[in-house]
């Protein structure tokens, strides 16, 4: 189920893109000014409840990564010696 960053997201994609009707947009602005404050919502990714696992292997991951730079890869082995 999306949350409401997500849903709100949609909308405030849907008033920039040139293919969609004024009716459309209208709709989406209604919504976004009704339902989610204008649009004024938490970002999808704000619960800082990330999985320590995949924190990790995406860290692993910048260090075998030959197109990451010394200095990321410098930073990643230390927030994963920190872990």
């Amino acid at each position: 189920m999306p949350s409401d960053a997500q849903i709100a997201g949609g909308h405030k994609a849907n008033l920039k893109n040139p293919n969609t009707s004024e009716e459309s947009k209208e709709n989406s602005r209604k919504v976004l000014e009704n339902e989610f404050n204008g649009g004024d919502v938490p970002k999808a990714g704000d619960s800082g409840d990330k999985n320590p696992g995949n924190v990790a292997g995406g860290l692993k991951a910048t260090l075998k990564n030959p197109n990451v730079s010394d200095e990321a890869k410098e930073s990643a082995k230390e927030r994963l010696d920190q872990m």
